[in-house]
């Protein structure tokens, strides 16, 4: 264990923002396999599918602020659903931006923990995650929203302040593993929802509205997204 209490700032920044060694191969390959373990079988993705979720709407409250809109609130609800409510115009680059970022945003996380990973920054990943949900959270509206961003902050927090370096390193290549793999599975749950007439408002649907351009290939940029991110950020965790 580590105790941050007893150190210096400088110790403290070093520790945080400073590099890491690189993990073992096989324990890069092992977290994957561990990732991919949690999001093939449907009893376990209807779980951790909540991650994908917090991620899926913390990008569209993220993009909904960068883009001047006035973010309302986040709701996540049991069945992995989740609803992201900002204000501004119903119509525009920053309505299109803020709907394209939902099924984009976990992958694109996925990729960018990679690059960290990929540079030995794994504390400074942990750091930023945890810091990440603690912005979320003050905009959940919903008591199982809260309780989920409080669980998974939670974990990032303990891992992050009291484990030791090996801990921390398992803990952030199956994280980012879990946003590269799961990322690649919504889009083609939504698809497939949609061809059994469900799902009428999803985000594609709402970008063929405020684009003309068809659902469809709103599902390709999604696929596109999620692929090449798995891609990129798979040959930087392995060192390719």
């Amino acid at each position: 264990m580590h105790s941050l209490a007893a150190s210096s700032p400088a110790d403290l920044w070093d520790r945080v923002f400073g590099t890491q060694p690189d993990p073992e191969q096989w324990l890069v390959v092992v977290t994957g396999v561990v990732a991919l373990a949690v999001i093939l079988p449907h009893q376990l993705w209807v779980v951790s599918r909540n991650a994908i979720t917090i991620a899926h709407e913390g990008g569209h409250g993220l993009v909904a602020l960068l883009s001047g809109r006035k973010l309302q609130g986040i709701r996540l609800h049991s069945d992995t659903s989740g609803l992201t409510v900002s204000r501004g115009k119903p119509h525009g680059i920053g309505m299109i931006l803020t709907a394209a970022a939902g099924y984009t945003a976990p992958p694109l996380l996925g990729l960018g923990g990679a690059w960290l990973l990929a540079a030995n920054h794994i504390t400074a990943l942990l750091w930023l995650a945890t810091a990440l949900l603690l912005v979320m959270l003050v905009m959940i509206r919903n008591a199982y929203g809260a309780v989920t961003v409080i669980v998974t902050g939670g974990a990032f927090l303990v891992v992050s302040w009291l484990a030791d370096p090996e801990v921390q390193a398992a803990f952030a290549y199956v994280v980012v593993w879990f946003l590269l793999l799961g990322g690649v599975r919504p889009a083609f749950e939504l698809q497939s929802k949609r061809r059994r007439g469900g799902a009428p408002d999803s985000d594609a649907d709402q970008l063929a509205r405020l684009t003309h351009v068809p659902a469809a290939l709103w599902f390709f940029f999604f696929h596109a997204v999620s692929l090449a991110s798995l891609l990129g950020g798979g040959r930087w965790l392995l060192g390719w």
